[in-house]
């Protein structure tokens, strides 16, 4: 795991939403989840308590996504979306051609779009999302999938990314 980090965009609104999830995770999440692992534990042999692990599976969980949102939110560049210039950068929702199918993405984090939201997401550090990221409209290029396949990708349209 590397331990580079790398600046996210987040809308003000996204930022917030995490803030609050990490605040709850971290209080009352916490402490909900200590409850049911003090009650499993009190039930006595833990080997074959399947409410004990079913807990300390959740609490793992729990903590888990505790390092990411802290991480996250700690590396996070709140604002409003980069306004396109017509290039894939962090934070623009690109249509492409991929493979014969045209695609409609959000290049950035996943925690930018609400739970809500149908709009796929890439990521800066994925394969499409690295072979993409500098491009203009116009630019074909192409990325290796993991299956070792070479995909090729038009960029049909950058856009600017609005909530």
């Amino acid at each position: 795991m590397s331990h580079e980090t790398t600046e996210t965009w987040l809308t003000q609104e996204a930022f917030d939403r995490r803030s609050a999830e990490l605040e709850q995770l971290a209080g009352a999440g916490r402490t909900e989840i200590a409850k049911k692992i003090e009650a499993a534990r009190e039930e006595g042999d833990l080997k074959e308590n399947g409410g004990y692990h079913a807990a300390k599976e959740e609490q793992g969980k729990i903590e888990a996504r505790i390092r990411v949102l802290t991480e996250l939110l700690r590396h996070a560049k709140v604002g409003e979306a980069p306004e396109s210039t017509g290039i894939v950068q962090s934070g623009t929702v690109v249509t492409a051609t991929i493979l014969g199918d045209e695609s409609v993405f959000l290049l950035g984090s996943r925690e930018i779009v609400g739970e809500d939201s149908d709009l796929d997401v890439y990521s800066e550090g994925s394969p499409l999302g690295a072979a993409i990221l500098g491009h203009k409209v116009g630019d074909t290029t192409s990325y290796i999938a993991p299956n070792g396949k070479e995909i090729t990708v038009h960029i049909v349209k950058v856009e600017t990314y609005t909530p």
